[in-house]
């Protein structure tokens, strides 16, 4: 199971980004903690050290939708400003959203279809004569790439298709970063209200209602185990 989650500022000002570079971390041990896989897909870096605005985490585990669910909502800081001594506010709010990823960004080796093809450019009689090359095109989003490195044409198929598969790669990351932008209302939308976490403090630590998200998740957890069976 895989979910992927969008922590953002919104349009907070730095102290915000502070917050998004805290819970970033918070979650990534958490997740560890749980068995849980997490890895950065991409993150932007907010105007001051050590800040992020947004970063973009794929989960990936066997309880990662429960793991999800303690996380998705406001979450709220309560803290002195460190870039600004004399502010008076101290209550700083960010967002963590569900990103959710197009089911067109699954590739299928069947829909790669491989053309032989003559190579150009220097290399001799061998290169001019011989259709060495190959070209690999992804035949429902028509990503293609060539490959004429080598004289062997399985070594060209070969590295054809590792080109092919990493810039799919690229434009996957590039349409998932759409779906982002496509909800940038989602970071003018951050409730204040009923935050699902508070920190506080410097060190970011949690408020006593540790118990609660404890017990909120063993919940969660037999409600699977039962949906399951």
């Amino acid at each position: 199971m895989e979910k992927i989650i969008q922590i953002t500022s919104g349009r907070g000002p730095a102290e915000c980004t502070w917050v998004v570079a805290q819970v970033l971390k918070t979650v990534l041990q958490e997740a560890a903690n749980d068995g849980i896989k997490a890895s950065v897909l991409q993150h932007e870096a907010g105007q001051e050290n050590g800040t992020i605005e947004t970063a973009t985490v794929v989960l990936e585990g066997k309880n990662v939708i429960q793991f999800v669910n303690l996380w998705i909502g406001t979450i709220q800081w309560i803290g002195q400003s460190q870039f600004r001594k004399f502010h008076k506010r101290k209550n700083w709010f960010i967002g963590i959203f569900e990103v959710e990823k197009s089911s067109d960004l699954i590739i299928n080796e069947k829909d790669i279809q491989y053309q032989a093809m003559r190579s150009s450019g220097a290399g001799g009689q061998h290169v001019n004569k011989v259709s060495s090359a190959i070209r690999a095109t992804h035949i429902p989003t028509g990503i293609a790439v060539v490959s004429m490195d080598s004289r062997s044409q399985h070594q060209n198929k070969k590295l054809a298709t590792e080109r092919l598969l990493a810039k799919f790669n690229d434009e996957s990351v590039k349409q998932l970063k759409t779906n982002v932008q496509n909800q940038w209302m989602n970071q003018l939308e951050i409730q204040r209200g009923n935050p699902i976490r508070v920190f506080q403090g410097s060190d970011f630590k949690k408020q006593k209602q540790e118990k609660n998200y404890k017990q909120e998740r063993q919940r969660l957890k037999r409600e699977d185990y039962h949906d399951n069976s």
